[in-house]
């Protein structure tokens, strides 16, 4: 892995801002208007959420490591603001991002059983014929023009561990929101040393209240607390930074956000899309994912 991500092609040519991104989706919608009213499809979070799940389920049949996971769910989320959803089978798309994602994390494993275990799980969606993950990888690493190291929060999130004296459960709490950022568009908006403190704060956060981050009133605090850090950071007022919180390692985190260059608006930012998720993860169905996406996959012969 190319250790500088400023230097990175996940930097350079694989970060975007809502705009961009909102951009290219809607030109690719453009080319594809008649498809896309053919056959809705539920929320762009709920489809993360769906695909999430049944890479973790194919994830589990293989003992496959967390960051391989991370990483077929990017190669994903890439492909798909290259290609229309509609046009691919989502389920070879899983099964093939998670290939590819192993041979570059380096906990490789076979073709024959990543399409063995995928046609297990989803047998009606995916044939025996190994050559069809080959040609769908070699289209995925076409659209992706070969860029496929990828750097992630977790790094960040270890080298932390130490320097804010870190409990085990607020490391665990903070890895899992880590997990679920892969579900939102932040990986492709933000350098992922952003998401790991995000992830950080908000752990440090939400343990000591007992909150959830569903809850508005959760967010609303959160959002302030960033707000008040950020004034912070502009000012290097410490009333301002002890306003925050009066929690000892949430004031250290503070106290070195204060003193240092992470961007806070950014995190703001970050804090709202992590929130959203959840309020929009309790109206998923994975029924109705289901059949939605089957209904174009099977409509259109691409389970074939």
């Amino acid at each position: 892995m190319a250790a500088n991500y400023w230097a990175s092609t996940q930097r350079n040519h694989w970060q975007f801002t809502k705009e961009m991104l909102s951009d290219i989706r809607e030109s690719l919608e453009e080319d594809d208007r008649n498809l896309i009213q053919q056959y809705g499809l539920p929320d762009r979070r709920l489809q993360s959420i769906f695909f999430n799940q049944h890479l973790s389920k194919l994830g589990r049949r293989m003992t496959v490591r967390q960051q391989a996971l991370a990483t077929a769910q990017i190669y994903m989320r890439r492909f798909y603001i290259k290609v229309e959803i509609r046009r691919t089978n989502p389920y070879l798309v899983m099964a093939t991002a998670l290939y590819l994602a192993c041979k570059m994390e380096e906990c490789p494993q076979h073709i024959r059983v990543i399409v063995s275990e995928a046609r297990n799980l989803w047998p009606d969606f995916i044939v025996s014929d190994i050559s069809k993950v080959g040609e769908c990888e070699f289209f995925m690493i076409s659209e992706m023009n070969c860029q496929l190291i990828i750097h992630h929060p977790y790094r960040t999130l270890m080298a932390l561990q130490t320097d804010l004296k870190l409990l085990p459960d607020e490391v665990s709490l903070s890895w899992s929101i880590i997990n679920d950022h892969y579900l939102t568009d932040i990986p492709l908006l933000y350098p992922p040393h952003v998401m790991a403190v995000t992830a950080i704060f908000l752990a440090l956060v939400l343990k000591p209240t007992q909150a959830g981050l569903q809850s508005a009133n959760a967010a609303a605090a959160l959002t302030s607390s960033l707000s008040n850090l950020n004034n912070a950071q502009s000012s290097s007022q410490s009333e301002a930074i002890s306003s925050v919180t009066a929690q000892g390692r949430v004031q250290n985190l503070v106290k070195w956000l204060a003193e240092g260059e992470v961007d806070v608006k950014a995190m703001i930012d970050c804090t709202q899309e992590i929130i959203s998720l959840y309020e929009v993860w309790e109206q998923y169905v994975e029924k109705t994912c289901k059949e939605q996406i089957s209904r174009f996959v099977k409509a259109r012969g691409l389970d074939k």
